[in-house]
Order: C-alpha cells, then structure tokens, then sequence
C-alpha cells in the first residue's frame, strides 16, 4: 500500500506532516508527501511565525512525479493554504490515485466555532467542491457546521446525526469529530467525546471516549494519520474508527501526564506501540 499526504510542515509544533508522516509508516504502509507550505511553528497558540507556500513549486513536483508512473491506493489532504491548493489536489486525485483508490479530505477551516485566520466564506464554498470528489471526510464539529450551514452554537448531541446527514450530500462517507456529548453511565452522568461517521451502507454510527478537558493542537492530526494507517492495512472501517479514537485519547492523556504545553502538539510517541499492536491484532 502506499499513500500520499498532502498538508503542511510546521516544523515545530506536532501536527500537519510531521504527524502524518511517523504514524502512517509506522502503520506499515508506504507515505509520500506533498508539502503545500512550510512554518516555522502551527499557527495556534504562536506569535510571529513565518510562513513560506509552496504552491509554485507544487507544479513542477507533480510533472517529476508523472515522469515516474506514480499512483497511490490512499491519498489524504490537510492543511491547504488557498483555492489554487484546493484546485491542485483534485488534480493529484485524477492524476495519481488508482483506480479503485481512496481520496481522503480533512477539511482543516477551524476549530472553537471560528475559521482560521485567512480563511472566510468563499474559502469554505471551494472546500465543498473538493468535499465531493473524496471518498471520507473527517472535519472536526466546526469545520462540519460550516460545510453544512449549521449555527455551532446549537450543536449538540440531538443535532449531530443531521449534521452527518447534511454532509452526506457532499460525500457518500462523512464523518463529524470531536462531539461532546453527556451520557448516562452506571456511576452516573458523564461527558464523552465521539466521533459520528457513516459506513459503507449508508448508516450513522458512533464511537465514544472519554473526554479529557482542554484544547489539544494537533490531535485531529493524529486521529485522521492512525485513520489512514488502519483504513490502508485493510482494516474494516468500525475497527478503525475505535483504534484511531482510542490512540488519540491515549496520545492526549499522556501529553498531560508529561506536563507538555499545549501547543506544542501531542505526545503520540509514547502511545505508538500499543497502537500498533491494535493494528497487528486487528489486521490478522
């Protein structure tokens, strides 16, 4: 299997490619990249960062490439930068997936009910284009209501099935990350965190974990890459919704047991190898 990640370098600041990268090879599937712009540090949480795009180089990388008969089983797109990268990759999808492949889009727009710094309106019109031509899309809740037109605000655990169902009109496989939502347990009431996708057939399910207080840059980052790792070693998509959640929670627990800002992305790196024995297990 070999995949294409198509996103940023934040040179500091674990998200983006140096995310993607480590845990879809360490899935045990080939990763190329495509870097679309290079930052000295994420944009959250940092002042006076540089920021270099590179969407002038892109062109000439795709020619090499063509000159070399690439084509991938998986490709996953991030972090892009501005609708000619929006454009680029819906090229890289007809001219470098194979046939019978999967286009993977994490619409990254915002986050906390806001869009990111450059982004607006028109940006967020040009994300559903490439929204539709994905197999799976896997926004997080805000970049969810803006896809769909929902008020954030009154988002919650009775409106996220039809959030889903308003993304099924974009792409045949959406799903929501990141909802919270309140449940009853045996101890009581307590809040988890779930994600809501859509399997092959059409049908709403929903994986929960524990919800951990806090902001966390970069976990959508690890769930989405330990996504693509499961999805690429042909495990079945429930298994790898539930392995990726579990890793991601794992990964921010012990970002707050080491003490870590914040900022400065999660510490996977001590969760990877039971990560990867879930995979091994899953995958036999």
């Amino acid at each position: 299997m070999r995949v294409l990640a198509v996103n940023d370098i934040s040179c500091v600041g674990k998200c983006s490619l140096t995310v993607a990268l480590p845990i879809i090879s360490a899935s045990g599937v080939t990763c190329d990249i495509l870097p679309t712009a290079i930052l000295s540090t994420h944009t959250g949480g940092f002042t006076g960062y540089t920021f270099r795009d590179l969407s002038e180089d892109i062109p000439a990388m795709l020619a090499h490439w063509k000159s070399l008969n690439l084509k991938y089983d998986f490709i996953v797109s991030g972090y892009l930068g501005s609708i000619e990268q929006i454009d680029m990759v819906k090229s890289i999808k007809r001219d470098f997936l194979k046939e019978g492949g999967v286009m993977i889009v994490d619409p990254v727009m915002g986050d906390n009910g806001k869009l990111y710094a450059h982004f607006d309106g028109h940006f967020v019109e040009q994300m559903k284009g490439l929204c539709r031509v994905a197999d799976i899309i896997v926004p997080n809740l805000t970049e969810a209501c803006y896809l769909t037109g929902t008020d954030y605000s009154s988002a919650d655990e009775h409106s996220y099935g039809k959030i889903l169902d308003k993304l099924k009109q974009l792409c045949p496989c959406p799903s929501v990350t990141g909802c919270d939502e309140t449940v009853e347990t045996a101890e009581g009431k307590r809040t988890v965190c779930s994600v809501y996708y859509t399997d092959k057939s059409g049908n709403t399910k929903r994986y929960s974990t524990e919800k951990i207080e806090g902001a966390f840059h970069g976990a959508g980052d690890v769930y989405v890459s330990a996504l693509v790792g499961a999805l690429a070693r042909g495990i079945d998509p429930d298994t790898a919704v539930a392995i990726s959640a579990e890793f991601t929670k794992n990964s921010i627990k012990q970002t707050k047991a080491d003490g870590t800002e914040a900022r400065y992305g999660l510490n996977s790196e001590g969760q990877m190898y039971a990560f990867l024995k879930e995979l091994d297990k899953a995958a036999k």
